[in-house]
């Protein structure tokens, strides 16, 4: 065909196009409908891809949807993809349905489809992963997981929260209703602290207004050990170089932090009485479970001056351990108060917080009858004489006569009551004046003479006939003054001391009188002059008596006695016959120094034991031991005062036994004339040693103080002459 022909050649391509179309076998009709069903799968590929690229815009748009949301979304997309591919199937279906329907009727047969070309002459087929990349994959299906009821998980989650505010409204009811009393003081008491006051121990004064004892102002420490920062040990450790106490005895008590009982323990004492700049060292420590408090520090300014009458004090309390401290401690002490607040975690009080304060109230003064100048001369010449004779113990007194007010009374061994715990032995503390008994020997004679004179056994200038020895059960006495087969006077017996003498006045007497005058001159009970422990001595029943009862007793053995009681003894005699109970209180006063009436303070007692002209006789006699050239107290003489006293050798009873040397004793008034001041001395001596040679420097040297001090005028003459022989 030439180039001019008309008729348009046909393309060899269009042939090819048609073939693959319209392959052989198949009418025009089956391939328009194979045709549509690629067109509509095509479509479906389309918009599952649509659907996928506005899935990940979405997903990138929402970062943060939740995992069960996104399941739910992937759940739906893989149902529409299973509808699709339904839909799909059943067009399919439906189309090759039409297709075998329309060839039975032409042919009247069914005829089977023919088989599809994989590639067609002249064309070229695209590859199958092609045309599987245009439809999308579809993965087989897995067993999806049960959808959630949303409305029952409501109901469930509803349920929880309601029973959860159930349980918390219910404690919140016993918290705030039930329970809140118990919290709320429980709270409370975590937040209490209860401090004392201590009250202001009275004072101990002389008789002219001076203080022997006081107390100022110093600190307590004490502490919480609830609120202890520290260490205990390290604190301890701390707390020992400011309060001079041992760090083991400090560190149990900031270490226990509850009782056995399991209480709490918020208070404890370490140490009272400490000096106010101590107080500042500790509080600067700033550990809050320490406590530094307002308290009291008990001052003896005479330090051992009458400290074995004095006593001391001591414990957790201050309270009074020994002698008058301990005697009147209650008058003493007053009564402490204390403060209670709420504190804050720091331990500073809460401003408004609870307060209560109740106040301490002072304690009440004692004054004494005792001069402390006085007794300051007495104590050095008792301590040198006790020095001097390589005593064990000694003790010396002065009284007034009529009164029987204690003027001093000094003991030694003593301490210092500025530091009583000090002590190489307890028995520095022991008042010997009133708590040490022992045989008092010839000072006993002054009652046998009084009751020979009473019971009319003799005349005050009679005379006696006497050997130098007499013999009493399986005993014999002999008389130290050596004399022979004499007589002698009245007051030859009594210069002399003879023993034999006294024991006749006494066989005068008779047991029956002669025990009966001891209790009267109040041998055999405790005087009361006012110190804590005070012996009474021991005196035996004329029924008890041995057969060398009638030669002991009367010459002082056998009986035990104190030296405050044979001091009364001799203050009766001086007192004209009158016996008045020893004292060492003069009056009781209040904190503010007015005198009080104690109810209870009963008033010395006095009684009339012999007469006046007994008394005054025996006042006269008495000069001869130490006026007579053969008296025992002769070293006792002073010049310008008549003295009249009487000495006397006795035992000390220990364990039951009697122990080695003597007990020496002077004791007598002065002036004679018109007795004043009653001194008695007394030195246990363990090497032996007379009453008048040990004693009677010490009895002369305290009654020319005293005279002189108190200003006695000295005598208008010479002391008497005695007639000692008969």
């Amino acid at each position: 065909m030439t180039e001019s022909d008309p008729s348009p050649r046909r393309d060899p391509s269009s042939i090819s196009r048609a073939r693959r179309y319209t392959p052989r076998g198949r009418t025009v009709r089956e391939a328009a409908s194979d045709s549509a069903q690629d067109n509509r799968a095509r479509e479906n590929g389309a918009r599952d891809r649509e659907a996928a690229r506005r899935e990940r815009n979405r997903a990138a748009a929402e970062p943060a949807e939740d995992a069960a949301a996104k399941r739910r979304r992937e759940a739906a997309a893989r149902s529409r993809q299973r509808r699709q591919r339904e839909t799909t199937a059943t067009g399919t279906a439906r189309t090759e349905s039409v297709r075998t329907e329309t060839q039975a009727r032409r042919t009247g047969q069914v005829r089977p489809g023919p088989t599809r070309r994989t590639s067609a002459p002249g064309a070229q087929r695209r590859p199958a992963a092609a045309r599987e990349e245009e439809a999308p994959r579809v993965r087989p299906l897995r067993d999806l997981p049960r959808v959630g009821n949303p409305a029952r998980r409501l109901r469930f989650a509803s349920a929880l929260v309601m029973i959860l505010l159930l349980v918390a409204a219910g404690r919140l009811v016993q918290l705030q209703v039930t329970d809140s009393a118990a919290y709320a003081a429980s709270a409370l008491d975590q937040r209490l602290t209860t401090e004392p006051l201590p009250a202001s121990r009275g004072s101990i004064l002389d008789r002219n207004g001076n203080e022997l004892a006081y107390s100022i102002e110093a600190n307590y420490i004490a502490v919480d050990p609830t609120r202890v920062k520290a260490k205990p040990a390290e604190l301890a450790v701390e707390l020992a170089q400011l309060l001079g106490r041992p760090a083991s005895e400090l560190e149990p008590i900031i270490a226990t932090d509850e009782t056995a009982q399991g209480d709490p323990i918020m208070f404890a004492y370490l140490q009272r009485g400490v000096d106010l700049a101590v107080g500042d060292q500790i509080t600067d420590l700033k550990d809050p479970g320490l406590i530094v408090g307002a308290d009291e520090r008990r001052v003896v300014p005479g330090r051992d001056l009458a400290a074995n009458v004095i006593g001391f004090t001591g414990g957790d309390d201050g309270e009074g351990l020994a002698g008058l401290e301990a005697n009147y401690d209650e008058w003493l002490s007053g009564e402490d108060g204390e403060v209670t607040y709420e504190r804050s975690q720091s331990g500073q009080p809460i401003p408004g917080a609870f307060y209560r304060e109740q106040s301490a109230v002072p304690g009440n003064d004692v004054q004494l009858t005792i001069d402390a100048d006085l007794q300051f001369q007495v104590q050095n010449i008792l301590e040198d004489t006790v020095e001097e004779h390589d005593a064990e113990f000694g003790s010396a007194m002065v009284m007034e006569v009529g009164t029987g007010q204690t003027l001093a009374m000094a003991s030694t061994p003593t301490y210092d009551a500025a530091k009583p715990f000090d002590v190489d032995s307890e028995e520095q503390y022991r008042d010997y004046a009133t708590q040490a008994t022992f045989d008092p020997g010839s000072i006993h004679k002054a009652i046998i003479f009084a009751a020979a004179l009473e019971e009319g056994c003799i005349e005050p200038d009679g005379t006696m006939p006497m050997g130098q020895t007499i013999t009493k059960g399986d005993t014999t006495y002999e008389d130290t003054y050596p004399h022979g087969d004499a007589t002698l006077s009245l007051a030859g017996i009594i210069a002399q001391s003879s023993n034999v003498g006294t024991i006749k006045l006494a066989d005068c007497l008779g047991a029956e009188k002669v025990y009966e005058y001891q209790q009267a001159f109040g041998l055999g009970e405790a005087t009361g002059i006012g110190v804590s422990g005070e012996a009474e001595g021991l005196l035996q029943e004329p029924k008890d008596w041995s057969g060398t009862s009638e030669g002991s007793i009367p010459i002082g053995h056998e009986v035990t006695t104190t030296q405050a009681q044979m001091a009364a003894v001799y203050e009766t005699i001086a007192n004209d016959g009158i016996y008045t109970a020893p004292t060492l209180i003069d009056h009781l006063a209040d904190s503010e120094g007015n005198p009080v009436e104690d109810e209870n303070e009963e008033e010395p007692e006095t009684r009339r034991v012999i007469s006046t002209e007994t008394a005054q006789t025996l006042q006269y006699l008495l000069q001869a031991p130490i006026a007579d050239d053969t008296g025992t107290g002769r070293n006792a003489e002073l010049e310008n005062y008549h003295l009249a006293g009487k000495t006397g050798t006795g035992q000390l009873v220990v364990d039951g036994v009697y122990a080695p040397g003597n007990v020496t004793s002077f004791v007598g008034f002065a002036p004679a004339e018109d007795p004043q001041y009653v001194v008695a001395v007394t030195v246990y001596v363990p090497g032996g040693g007379g009453g008048g040679g040990v004693t009677g420097e010490a009895f002369k040297e305290i009654n020319e103080f005293a005279l002189s001090y108190f200003g006695v005028r000295p005598a208008d003459g010479p002391p008497p002459e005695f007639d000692v022989w008969g």
